[in-house]
């Protein structure tokens, strides 16, 4: 077992050092191991009080929200239970009683 940290893509435990970055074998991918912390951190999602949201956890929406198509919008205080977290501008998809399959921002929700 190396005594390098694996790699952040594939996992890799063989991973070598090669001048100031360390290299997998496996998949090829080098990474400065001083920024792969930082980027970890900026990576987090985080709700409308600076929580952090993982998968399955259980949100609160904190204000209306109106649904393009929809007669009514969500209300607040709508419970959220069992969220995915994704990439890109909105970050949680879920399903919401009475709407079905919805995609939210995490700045619109609080954990509940």
């Amino acid at each position: 077992m190396s005594e390098f940290a694996p790699c952040p893509k594939c996992k890799c435990e063989y991973t070598y050092p090669s001048d100031s970055l360390l290299v997998c074998p496996e998949c090829f991918y080098e990474w400065n191991p001083d920024e792969v912390e930082v980027e970890d951190a900026s990576s987090k999602i985080l709700d409308s009080n600076g929580n952090e949201l993982k998968d399955g956890d259980t949100v609160v929406v904190i204000k209306d929200l109106p649904v393009k198509g929809a007669p009514k919008a969500i209300k607040a205080g709508t419970k959220v239970k069992n969220i995915r977290l994704t990439d890109g501008d909105h970050n949680i998809d879920c399903k919401i009683d009475g709407f079905g399959a919805m995609a939210l921002k995490s700045e619109f929700v609080r954990k509940a």
